[in-house]
């Protein structure tokens, strides 16, 4: 499935004549040069009748991601495609304002929950010792912090003091309860896109004569 999207990226960029981004504009799929402006798009394919997947763990960042984007979604019957489907960022804006909502209040608590923490939640957990080792952080913080950011971490020698590992135990606590506001792949229902405009023919003159007129 995956080499499959990839195709049909790729062929969603041939046939609407879109730039495939530069390295290091991650988020984008494609981009569409007119009228001196770049203009960013999301990508998406799906079967008739069925919902958009999007992605696996939604959070704050997709909406941000999202907020200005263009949408092409090609609608496919038993892997052809039959047409395509052109959103602009306010035709999203209810379905992704609606998931901002929902997950608003989750990610809220992320923030204010671990600043709650004192030394006496870290000593439960990792003893009360003077002088922590790496070993210690890595027992809280796993594999999210990399090699270098341990060691930037410490105010030790070769060892962190109980007020900085109890700002790990802080940021371990945040990283756990994003990962849990998170949504699993919220789909978007037919009954939200279905209207938007069809591109059927003429694709990248159709494209460019609505991202000029369409609201």
């Amino acid at each position: 499935m995956a080499f499959q999207d990839d195709e049909r990226e790729v062929g969603a960029r041939k046939l609407f004549k879109l730039k495939k981004p530069e390295t290091g504009r991650s988020g984008t799929d494609a981009i569409l040069s007119l009228d001196g402006d770049d203009i960013e798009f999301e990508l998406k394919t799906v079967g008739t009748g069925s919902g958009i997947t999007t992605v696996r763990d939604f959070g704050p960042e997709h909406i941000k991601k999202w907020k200005n984007k263009h949408w092409l979604i090609g609608i496919y019957k038993k892997n052809k495609l039959q047409y395509y489907i052109y959103a602009t960022p306010k035709d999203m804006e209810l379905w992704i304002t609606e998931k901002q909502d929902y997950i608003k209040n989750d990610f809220e608590l992320s923030k204010i929950i671990p600043k709650k923490l004192t030394l006496s939640d870290l000593f439960s957990l990792l003893g009360n010792k003077k002088k922590y080792s790496l070993d210690d952080a890595r027992k809280l913080q796993k594999k999210q912090y990399s090699k270098e950011g341990y060691k930037e971490k410490m105010d030790l020698d070769n060892g962190y003091s109980p007020e900085r590992m109890l700002d790990i135990l802080k940021d371990r606590a945040e990283y756990l309860m994003k990962r849990g506001s998170t949504l699993n792949n919220p789909h978007i229902p037919e009954s939200y896109y279905g209207d938007f405009p069809k591109i059927e023919n003429n694709h990248a003159e159709k494209l460019r004569d609505l991202v000029k007129t369409r609201p």
